[in-house]
């Protein structure tokens, strides 16, 4: 399963590797890749929540836009 994640306020390296970080440790999470310039990050993984994920983020200080799918 693969979900894309549109995240806002992401500024800098830290910040990407802040959220990567968050995402990874979410139940079902193999792997995630987060690409700063274009604010998005790919999760991959079996039973990933998207609640959980836009937890996740959210407790690292960044804004989840979307979930695809």
């Amino acid at each position: 399963m693969k979900k894309i994640v549109t995240i806002e306020g992401m500024s800098c390296g830290s910040c990407a590797m802040r959220v990567q970080t968050a995402m990874a440790s979410a139940p079902g999470v193999t792997s995630v890749k987060v690409a700063l310039i274009d604010g998005k990050a790919v999760v991959e993984g079996d039973g990933i929540d998207a609640n959980t994920l836009r937890g996740a983020v959210e407790k690292a200080g960044y804004q989840v836009v979307s979930i695809l799918p």
